[in-house]
């Protein structure tokens, strides 16, 4: 197999775009290919960057190191029905379908290949993303860490077994949902309060990376943050109070086990 591409896409919707563009900024001296069935998405990736161009779903397959599919799960089978033919026996898949796994991709692959399941987070645009991977056994340490010292740009990449990827992916890729509905409730707040719309959105984005940060540099539990935080008969304790009240913690639990069901549900169909 001649490689001209050490990241090639296919699929260039909200994720696997956010993924080639992390490839392309954390990789400017590496070729990345992109190809799309709406071809304006990877033209736009092609336009942004320099060493990003448009090719098609062969050249992608016959011509790339690391072959990422960011197709949506129920599109997968399709896409295999004509990609199967054009891959080489040394390609490595990068699936990134939800509730599917790696077994699955081989077998839809029509032969056995090295396959890398990864499950990312839309924060990988800027550099601050999540992507939980785990691999099989054909998949090379060294070819292993060539992909994750490609994608470091995109944030932070932890191996987990793939028996719990699903469960770790309820909170990392959903995540993110819930977070932006949380920073938009604090800014209502704010409005409410008197403050304009684009400084209370501001501070309650800034506030969350922030404390997010804290947590990872210190590695304390997010408890014992809080607990430092409200003084005792202080404003924070009493937004606490109000939090607990609404059912704030037992709904963030519940998300989390929702979108995990969810996954399992998928995974049946």
């Amino acid at each position: 197999m001649t490689e001209n591409y050490t990241f090639a896409f296919i699929g260039c919707g909200n994720m696997g775009g956010a993924l080639a563009a992390a490839a392309a900024k954390g990789n400017p001296d590496a070729a990345v290919a992109v190809c799309d069935v709406m071809p304006e998405k990877a033209h736009a990736l092609a336009n942004a960057y320099d060493n990003v161009s448009c090719v098609s779903m062969r050249e992608a397959a016959q011509g790339s190191r690391y072959l990422f599919i960011g197709v949506k799960p129920q599109m997968l089978e399709s896409l295999f029905s004509e990609l199967r033919q054009f891959l080489p026996d040394d390609v490595i898949l990068v699936s990134m379908a939800a509730g599917t796994s790696i077994s699955d991709i081989v077998t839809l692959a029509g032969k056995t290949l090295p396959v890398i399941r990864i499950m990312p987070n839309i924060a990988v645009s800027v550099g601050k993303g999540v992507i939980l991977y785990d691999a099989n056994e054909i998949v090379s340490a060294e070819d292993l860490e060539g992909f994750v010292k490609g994608m470091s740009y995109a944030g932070l990449l932890d191996h987990i077994d793939e028996s719990k990827i699903d469960a770790a992916s309820a909170i990392s890729g959903c995540g993110p949902a819930f977070a932006y509905m949380f920073i938009e409730a604090l800014a209502d707040g704010g409005v409410a309060c008197g403050l304009p719309r684009d400084k209370a959105q501001k501070y309650a984005a800034a506030m969350l990376a922030g404390a997010g940060e804290h947590i990872l540099a210190s590695g304390m539990h997010p408890g014992a943050l809080k607990d430092a935080v409200c003084s005792p008969g202080g404003t924070t304790i009493a937004g606490v109070k109000a939090l607990e009240q609404a059912g704030f913690r037992g709904a963030a639990f519940e998300a989390v086990c929702a979108a995990y069901e969810k996954t399992l549900a998928l995974k049946e169909k």
